[in-house]
């Protein structure tokens, strides 16, 4: 949106430190015209801003290549071999259809739990098949991309990765937590967006009505809220907002549906993450 740009600056200069790749990178201007790009970077200015998923769909629209790599303007990737070494896992391991790194704060703050897509966190730097992503920087064939219907883009902001990860897993794909390669973000709050917890509530119920059998969309709808109802013991601010995004979700249309089969459902349960929970 325009409003980091030093930060913005410190994540095309990590793209254009990379080795061993040919790179085509646009930035995608959410409601504003990106301007003293490098020379070799190109802007997509929208007249709105349309959320971060598809702002991110507009992105890939606009770009060549048989590897597709979104990285959000907060983020950077340290290593200068980074894109080429998630390239080569892919390449080697032909089952996996999406790769998120390990996140870290290069400042020294904890790193969130949050960042480690799994249930059992366990060690960061430990690499599992993964059922959601942290969506500020991650990697896939461009072929796996389109075959997903790209991100969703009703969302405006939260979940697009779970969704787009089930996906990856309803090609015959798995997804990859990468605990050996980094990526680098600031340790900050998401509940800071005023919509967070409505979106977040909302964005739940949409998960399940674009993307589950419909026997399983009440299941995993309330394994949810309580879980929710629990978390608001220690941290109640936000609850109302919270059920308001949750009525608003079973009211309110997804913007269309393309349900996961029951191959795919059984594939996960066995790969160790049911979507249930």
């Amino acid at each position: 949106m325009g409003t980091r740009p030093d930060d913005l600056a410190r994540a095309l200069r990590s793209l254009a430190a990379q080795r061993g790749v040919a790179q085509d990178i646009v930035v995608v201007g959410n409601g504003w015209i990106p301007v003293e790009l490098p020379a070799d970077v190109r802007a997509l200015a929208l007249a709105q801003n349309l959320g971060i998923p598809e702002g991110r769909n507009r992105g890939a629209a606009a770009v060549a290549g048989d590897w597709i790599f979104f990285l959000d303007d907060d983020a950077s990737i340290p290593s200068p071999t980074f894109l080429a070494d998630a390239i080569a896992k892919i390449v080697a391991d032909p089952s996996i259809g999406l790769l998120q790194p390990r996140v870290v704060d290069a400042s020294g703050n904890e790193n969130p739990r949050r960042w480690i897509p799994r249930i059992r966190k366990g060690d960061p730097a430990h690499s599992s098949n993964a059922f959601s992503v942290w969506e500020g920087a991650t990697l896939l064939p461009r072929t796996v991309f389109d075959a997903a219907g790209g991100w969703g883009g009703p969302y405006f902001y939260a979940h697009e990765g779970i969704e787009l990860a089930w996906r990856v897993w309803d090609q015959g794909k798995r997804v990859l937590y990468a605990g050996d390669l980094v990526a680098n973000h600031p340790a900050i709050d998401p509940a800071r967006h005023g919509y967070y917890y409505r979106l977040n509530a909302r964005n739940r119920v949409w998960l399940a009505k674009r993307n589950l059998p419909w026997v399983l969309v009440p299941i995993y709808v309330a394994s949810w809220t309580g879980i929710q109802l629990i978390r608001s013991v220690r941290r109640p601010a936000g609850l109302r907002a919270w059920f308001g995004g949750w009525l608003a979700g079973w009211r309110e249309s997804p913007g269309g549906r393309r349900s996961l089969s029951w191959a795919t459902v059984w594939r996960m349960t066995r790969a160790g993450r049911p979507p249930l929970i």
